[in-house]
């Protein structure tokens, strides 16, 4: 070894976990080592959140576009457009690139010194990056997640998976989406309106499985709207000669010929590659299993992120990193959140905060279920865009909601309005008697907690 370095905290992982404890810590004034073995701001920054969404604007405006062109009832008419994929990566690309350089400013200006390489762990107090060896006090674990794989589908050439599908060289005339979930929902509506023709394949009865069937219908239904090609309870066998072969409900083989495979069926815990099993830490299953201050089961060792199991949300695993960096200076926190948004960037959006009706029946609770549709909401006429609903969950004794869900477009801006309420504990009253800026999507919250207490205004 060509030198030994001591610190108070050492970090592996510079995703959204990890940077923001780093920050945090070097606001506290705790001496801070950070590992990455790629590129600051991990999966997010780099090959999945913004990414992602800088390609749905993309595929968005180019829908647009090609709409203007067709002759809207806007009166807008715009000559036929072309799309030039290698500037919109370049765009894409420069979002992502002053992002992660922003990461980079905020860590040299808290003093956090970052190791660039591979950590491979020897013990809780221990590590080794190359040829330097690290030794600290506390070890916090933020390796995030990586993608699911799937044995008769590996990555390469026509089968790609969600990072190569946010870099694309061209835009295949045919892809077939592997997963209904919200990445692969995401992508390939966003591919569907660059152009591509899409087909999703999806194991389980109903498109986004994890959310309710309520919820999920309008996106269903854009779907078809779009043009995309649903195969509900179809399970994939093999891929040869550009030819996909699922199993339909009743056994039968089909082929479907496509030009692209996108494997999107979810992520996994990353805790292979950096000798995490010198630890010997206890497990939740293929995630480790912390407490409610995210402690291991070793003492000063932590786990945060996508690493700790769901929900693998980057706001999650940001909250979890503030707390444990405010712990080790000695401060008294605990990780027991109200609710934490889960968005799905779907057309339209689907947001979920805190508990569905299908979850409050199954708690015990005897709960109000209103609704408030857009089509009654004057901003999201003008926007074009009357699909969909806002829709709280309240305890019927006191009304103190424990839920919200909204399903539209630009309803993933309505999430913080609903981490909120549910933070400060609010009841339908507090809600329904707060003062709605007009004309905003946002009114909808407050007509769905007005219709919740029997007098909707506008319904």
């Amino acid at each position: 070894m060509s030198q030994t370095l001591n610190t108070t905290l050492l970090i592996i992982g510079g995703g959204p976990g990890g940077y923001v404890a780093a920050i945090r810590a070097g606001q506290l004034g705790i001496p801070t080592i950070l590992v990455e073995g790629q590129s600051l701001g991990g999966t997010c920054l780099n090959i999945g959140c913004i990414p992602s969404k800088a390609l749905i604007h993309v595929a968005e405006q180019f829908q647009q576009t090609v709409h203007h062109s067709q002759g809207s009832n806007l009166g807008i008419k715009v000559a036929a457009p072309t799309l030039d994929i290698s500037k919109s990566v370049e765009w894409k690309d420069g979002i992502v690139d002053r992002l992660t350089t922003g990461v980079a400013t905020l860590l040299k200006k808290h003093k956090v010194q970052v190791i660039h390489g591979w950590a491979k762990v020897i013990d809780g107090k221990t590590v080794e990056v190359g040829d330097q060896r690290i030794q600290c006090e506390h070890l916090l674990l933020a390796t995030g997640s990586k993608s699911v794989n799937l044995p008769m589908l590996p990555i390469g050439g026509a089968i790609i998976s969600s990072t190569e599908a946010l870099a694309p060289k061209s835009v295949p005339k045919r892809l077939i989406v592997v997963g209904g979930g919200y990445i692969g929902l995401e992508l390939g509506i966003a591919y569907r309106k660059l152009g591509a023709e899409v087909s999703v394949v999806e194991a389980q009865d109903r498109i986004l499985p994890a959310y309710d069937g309520e919820l999920t219908q309008p996106v269903a239904e854009s779907l078809k709207q779009l043009g995309v090609k649903l195969y509900l309870k179809h399970s994939v066998t093999g891929f040869e000669n550009n030819t996909l072969q699922v199993r339909d409900p009743n056994g039968e083989t089909l082929s479907l010929e496509t030009d692209q495979v996108l494997v999107a069926v979810g992520r996994k815990p990353n805790t292979q590659g950096w000798n995490l099993e010198a630890l010997n830490l206890d497990m939740n299953g293929s995630a480790i299993k912390i407490d409610s201050r995210c402690q291991t089961s070793m003492r000063n060792v932590w786990a945060i992120g996508d690493l700790s199991g769901e929900p693998m949300l980057a706001h999650r695993a940001m909250a979890q990193g503030e707390m444990v960096a405010e712990l080790i200076s000695g401060k008294h926190r605990e990780f027991n959140p109200a609710a934490i948004p889960a968005v799905c960037f779907t057309d339209p959006e689907v947001v979920v905060v805190g508990k569905t009706p299908d979850e409050a029946n199954a708690a015990g609770l005897d709960c109000i279920v209103s609704s408030f549709p857009f089509a009654a909401n004057g901003r999201a006429m003008t926007l074009e865009s009357k699909t969909g609903f806002v829709r709280v969950v309240a305890r019927r004794d006191n009304h103190l909601i424990v839920g919200w869900q909204a399903v539209g477009v630009g309803v993933s801006e309505l999430s913080t309005a609903f981490g909120l309420s549910l933070e400060m504990g609010s009841r339908l009253e507090d809600v329904a008697g707060t003062i709605h800026a007009h004309p905003t999507l946002g009114e909808a919250v407050q007509e769905a907690a007005l219709r919740a207490l029997g007098h909707a205004l506008h319904l």
